[in-house]
């Protein structure tokens, strides 16, 4: 079992490679965070502008408190908008890592069992028992990887599913809320 300089080299290529994937993927990711930042700020800004102006351009306290409660809606829905993107941008970024990780560890999987089956070739009369149990071993190890990597996939699937369904009751709260609010001022 011995391992040729091709291998080697071939094995630093595909380490590199996987590198450079996780980096581009993790540069991905930061640059569209950074973006969703910079557009997230202009909008506030610009919004807070706006808000300010109709809000000093009140005639009386009814109408500041009025324009105050129809103003805040829009942030809730901006605000909740904005914690779903950086909550999507993530969790791809993790789906992406997750895919990687996951054909390295089929590629280490395939190497060594190619290396157990030419070392169970070579291997001294008697040893089929012990070559067998060590297949059975990983076979059950990656019986078990696989059950956790399910799992996890199942609990990614349903805080997702959370999430959404918090982010949609949150926006439906504070829309229900501000008519009350503004027709209990008006009456």
């Amino acid at each position: 079992m011995t391992t040729t300089p091709e291998q080697i080299v071939a094995a630093n290529k595909a380490n590199v490679e996987t590198l450079l994937t996780l980096a581009n993927t993790a540069f991905a990711s930061a640059e569209r965070i950074a973006a969703l930042n910079l557009n997230t700020a202009r909008a506030v800004l610009e919004d807070s502008v706006a808000s300010a102006k109709a809000l000093l351009g009140a005639k009386d306290v009814q109408e500041f408190v009025s324009l105050q409660t129809a103003l805040a809606q829009p942030v809730v829905e901006k605000a909740v908008a904005y914690s779903r993107s950086i909550y999507e941008i993530a969790s791809q970024t993790q789906e992406e890592v997750s895919k990687l990780f996951e054909a390295q560890v089929a590629e280490a999987n395939k190497t060594f069992a190619a290396a157990l089956d030419k070392a169970a070739k070579s291997a001294p009369a008697g040893s089929d028992v012990a070559v067998a149990a060590v297949k059975s071993a990983i076979a059950a190890a990656n019986s078990a990887y696989d059950s956790v990597t399910k799992a996890a996939k199942q609990v990614a699937e349903i805080a997702e599913a959370n999430v959404a369904a918090a982010t949609s009751a949150t926006v439906k709260a504070v829309s229900a809320s501000t008519p009350a609010k503004s027709t209990k001022k008006a009456a």
